[in-house]
């Protein structure tokens, strides 16, 4: 395949920028929305260019690592990250939960002014992946919006409350 699949997502919230810009950077509002429906637990979260955001997700006896490195960080603009799965020592490992799904995920969520309201688009786009990964990763799309709306959700909960 020549040409890599991308994962996009457009959301308006009713908030500015800033407000939105904080529930997708203050690691206690983040652990709120982010894996929606299980406890989300932020081990690390340094949003610089080098700095970690080290995850883990925990419902019933069963968790998920996962290891985000910024790559690229403008604020109240842009998050860019490569985002991984990950072993108890924070290495990055093959998805436990779905082997064929790529090993890296380039993560770009921008933020913009749209009068008093703020765009968020969040683009997902396989890094180094091999065709099974590429192939999955397509077959997949229509299934991750799904999680990603019900985080969203939530977000809508929290700019209320701020």
């Amino acid at each position: 395949m020549s040409e890599l699949p991308e994962y996009i997502l457009d959301r308006i919230f009713d908030a500015p920028r800033d407000m939105v810009w904080k529930a997708w950077t203050d690691p206690e509002l983040l652990a709120r929305w982010y894996g929606p429906g299980v406890e989300t637990i932020i081990h690390e979260f340094n949003p610089v260019v080098g700095g970690f955001w080290l995850n883990e997700m925990k419902w019933g006896d069963n968790s998920m690592l996962s290891k985000a490195e910024f790559t690229q960080v403008e604020e109240q603009k842009m998050l860019v990250w490569n985002h991984s799965s990950a072993d108890e020592n924070w290495n990055i490992v093959p998805n436990p939960m779905m082997p064929d799904w790529p090993t890296t995920l380039l993560t770009t969520v921008t933020f913009e002014d749209v009068g008093d309201k703020t765009k968020v688009r969040l683009v997902w786009t396989p890094v180094n992946a091999s065709e099974a990964e590429i192939a999955c990763f397509a077959g997949s799309m229509n299934k991750v919006g799904g999680g990603w709306e019900s985080g969203y959700a939530i977000i809508d909960e929290i700019l209320a409350e701020l």
